[in-house]
C-alpha cells in the first residue's frame, strides 16, 4: 500500500490548488479548508506578534505562506 502524500490538486483548484490538495489529503471539502484559511488570515490572535517579528501584516504573511506552499507542495501526478 502506497503511503498517503500531499499534492496540489488539479481538480479542486482555485489559485494554485494548495487548499484543494490539503482538503483531498484530509478527505475534507476544500471549501472548508479555504474558509479556515481566510478565518485564520483575518482573525488570528498572534497577528501582532507576527507583524512585529516579520515586519509585514498577517494578510501579507499568509499570502507569502500560501505562495511558499504552492512552490513546495508538488502538483498531483496525472493519472
Amino acid at each position: 500500500m502506497e503511503p498517503k502524500r500531499l499534492y496540489r490538486s488539479s481538480k479542486n483548484k482555485v489559485l494554485c490548488g494548495v487548499c484543494g490538495g490539503i482538503g483531498e489529503y484530509f478527505s475534507v471539502d476544500p471549501v472548508i479548508i479555504r474558509l479556515i484559511w481566510i478565518f485564520l488570515m483575518v482573525f488570528q490572535t498572534w497577528r501582532y506578534l507576527f507583524e512585529s517579528l516579520m515586519g509585514f501584516s498577517l494578510v501579507g504573511g499568509s499570502l507569502v505562506l500560501y505562495i511558499i506552499a504552492a512552490v513546495i507542495i508538488p502538483k498531483a501526478p496525472e493519472i
